[in-house]
């Protein structure tokens, strides 16, 4: 999925700039409020990279692996599974999240996609029910491609984050950015991106406000 594909979808010109006419569109489009569009966009902003990744990157270096899945790469495995993607996928994400083991490759077909990550088995098929729609089962490059804004919607509703949306203050932004980057919105920690994510919400809010 790209912004030009979202523009399409939702019937505005496809110029490929998230400006006031998209996102007044997109709010519609969804049936989001001002204040729910403003943190929803600015969050997705941020995930993507600007609208630009919806698929997990995992090529991973050594080093890499050491320091973000160290858990799953003790001694010296990372240096046999660095720069290979798709078995590290189906090593780290193996036998969790509805996910069969390592040999069955569920890891890498159920990867991170989408404008928030959806990852796992059990995810993918709670979207695709939740969508009515059991091709995404078949074939799940759909959620970084045609449902890519669906899977994120699905996000913000199966975690009760709109319930954080109804303001936009740096408060209201650092609740939710810490319970999409850090699986708790009470965490101590500072989220990924806080000053970056609190900019692009403010920034959209001014569009629709």
């Amino acid at each position: 999925m790209s912004l030009k594909s979202l523009q399409q979808k939702i019937a505005v010109t496809p110029d490929g700039d998230f400006g006031p006419t998209t996102m007044k569109k997109a709010m519609e489009y969804f049936k989001l409020s001002p204040t729910a569009a403003a943190h929803f966009f600015g969050q997705v902003d941020h995930e993507t990279g600007g609208f630009s990744l919806f698929t997990e990157n995992l090529n991973y270096s050594a080093q890499g692996l050491k320091t973000t899945f160290s858990k799953y790469f003790p001694g010296n495995l990372a240096d046999l599974y660095a720069r290979q993607p798709q078995r590290i996928a189906n090593h780290v994400y193996a036998s969790r999240m509805g996910n069969g083991n390592e040999a069955s490759g569920d890891g890498w077909k159920f990867r991170g996609r989408g404008a928030v990550q959806l990852t796992g088995k059990n995810n993918y098929e709670a979207f695709a029910t939740y969508l009515k729609k059991p091709e995404i089962l078949t074939n799940p490059y759909l959620v970084a491609t045609t449902y890519s804004f669906e899977s994120a919607i699905f996000f913000f509703n199966n975690n009760k984050l709109w319930k954080l949306c109804d303001v936009v203050d740096d408060n209201s932004i650092l609740k939710l950015s810490k319970a999409i980057n850090l699986g708790s919105a009470t965490s101590r920690a500072t989220p990924k991106g806080l000053d970056d994510r609190i900019l692009k919400t403010k920034k959209y809010y001014q569009y629709v406000k």
